[in-house]
């Protein structure tokens, strides 16, 4: 019998586990900051322009490019090159969530406000420098055929996370109170390190032979001119960037124009929840058939399913009060958004250097971030300009003209 090629074989379960234990750890405080938290403030009374600043919480999402050179630089021999950034910043994230724990809700939501600003600020900063490790050891332990499957748990753990954070610390905490389900939030978050505790990296994964540079300050200039450097790189960023944009347009604006059609409280947050659990089905189903249909076939049919399906949205504005019609085209939206997102995420693994995982992921991730954000905050002021309607077909019209510079990518340069 002939052997499996390495790169074909399906990655074991239990590396399959640890991604998602990783990804999910992430989602966890995430959930607490973008969803639980804007209402447990609000309910103690905290100015809405305050809450409005939270999302300055996510700078170091952001920002963690700066720094992520040195990630992929520097390593532990003992504990292994990801094992020892991983384990202490996540275990920062529980001492940090613990203390909030301890401490009482009156006093951090009042007085205490900054403090648990600034905590927040730290869980995020462990958070993000813990991603650009996981996004390595990701990129070293699946081979590129699955690297679909290893971006479904990516993107399914997080969201995973995010829903226990969010809708579930709301659905307990009137009846459990803060300290208590911050203490199970706590507890959820230091399960999830027992895989990679368990992980033996440095038997697992030799060391990345890359040549050894100074740790100075020059190494991040030096790290991505070479990664800008190669072939296509100009125009494959150009791909990241416009991608997700037309998503980021149309999606922010879905709750708001169902609000102005009537929709409660209740009946949003069911949809909320649903629409979430088709998103992790959608992009479980994404790296499967990534598997199947490669990098090309992927970007472009996903693609384009997003972008109809924003589109599709324009035909709520007057129908917003038939309920299986909003349903039927929101959850196709979120469908969309997993399988077009793993997509790219394996694309865009494809494109990071030996050595250079982390940090190289971590720039195309960040150059998507970056323009999604404003075009996002922009998405407001459109909807008053064009109307409901004419955004989301402008949402589409901009989900499709990514697909052009997909395929003018591929006919040029096709993979390095």
């Amino acid at each position: 019998m002939t052997p499996t090629p390495a790169d074909l074989r399906r990655p074991a379960g239990a590396t399959l586990v640890l991604l998602a234990s990783l990804y999910c750890a992430q989602g966890l405080p995430s959930g607490l900051i973008a969803h639980a938290l804007p209402v447990l403030l609000r309910q103690h009374g905290v100015d809405l322009a305050v809450i409005g600043l939270l999302k300055l919480l996510a700078l170091p999402w952001l920002l963690k490019v700066l720094w992520a050179p040195w990630v992929d630089r520097l390593s532990s021999r003992r504990l292994g090159h990801h094992r020892g950034w991983i384990l202490p910043l996540q275990g920062a994230v529980v001492a940090i969530l613990l203390a909030l724990a301890l401490l009482s809700p009156d006093a951090l939501f009042g007085a205490h406000l900054p403090l648990l600003l600034g905590l927040l600020v730290l869980v995020n900063l462990a958070a993000a420098t813990q991603d650009i490790a996981t996004d390595g050891l990701t990129v070293r332990l699946l081979p590129e055929r699955w690297r679909g499957l290893g971006n479904s748990l990516q993107v399914g753990g997080y969201k995973v996370g995010m829903i226990i954070s969010g809708s579930g610390l709301l659905l307990v905490i009137d009846r459990a109170g803060w300290n208590l389900s911050l203490l199970a939030l706590t507890l959820l978050v230091a399960l999830m390190l027992l895989p990679v505790w368990r992980f033996a990296e440095t038997q697992q994964l030799p060391p990345a032979n890359v040549a050894a540079e100074p740790l100075g300050v020059g190494l991040l200039w030096r790290h991505y001119r070479g990664l800008l450097a190669l072939p296509g790189m100009g125009l494959w960023l150009a791909v990241v960037l416009t991608f997700k944009l037309g998503d980021a347009l149309g999606s922010p604006m879905i709750k708001p124009m169902l609000v102005d059609q009537g929709w409660s409280n209740a009946e949003l947050g069911q949809l909320t929840l649903i629409s979430s659990l088709v998103g992790i089905g959608g992009a479980l189903l994404g790296g499967l058939l990534y598997a199947r249909l490669g990098v090309l076939r992927a970007l472009l049919a996903f693609g384009a399913l997003q972008a109809l399906s924003l589109a599709a949205l324009a035909l709520l504005v007057s129908r917003g009060c038939d309920a299986s019609l909003v349903y039927a085209l929101t959850l196709s939206e979120q469908a969309a958004d997993g399988l077009s997102t793993v997509a790219l995420f394996a694309a865009m693994m494809r494109q990071c250097r030996p050595g250079h995982e982390g940090a190289d992921f971590t720039l195309q991730a960040s150059t998507q971030i970056l323009l999604g954000g404003f075009v996002g905050a922009a998405s407001g002021v459109l909807a008053k300009a064009l109307g409901y309607d004419g955004l989301f077909l402008c949402a589409g019209a901009l989900g499709l003209a990514a697909l052009l510079l997909v395929g003018r990518y591929f006919r040029r340069y096709g993979w390095r």
